[in-house]
């Protein structure tokens, strides 16, 4: 695997030892991860890397969703938005409408 352009992180909500807890994981955020996972894929997009990771500390903004290298940090997150995010991406702009102050 080539480095990617683009890395989206989506909080799962699980802690240290692995048990899946909080709003992420409340809010759907393991659905999402495989939603954005098939989107991804769908779109035919080869540079980007979806990572589903451990609790991102914004529990009351989740689920959330970081895209990297930019740093843009998204929430709370559904279908939607991910699509607009994923949009964004591939037209070389960054979604606005739902960046995290």
């Amino acid at each position: 695997m080539t480095k990617p352009e683009y890395h989206l992180l989506l909080c799962s909500s699980s802690r240290v030892l692995g048990e899946p807890k909080g709003g992420c994981q409340a809010r759907g955020g393991a659905g999402l991860a495989q939603y954005l996972e098939s989107e991804v894929a769908d779109r035919g997009l080869p540079g980007v890397l979806v990572s589903n990771t451990g609790c991102l500390k914004l529990c009351d903004n989740g689920p959330v969703l970081v895209v990297y290298p930019g740093g843009h940090w998204y929430g709370p997150v559904n279908e939607a938005i991910i699509d607009s995010v994923l949009d964004g991406i591939e037209e070389g702009e960054t979604s606005q409408e739902h960046l995290l102050p």
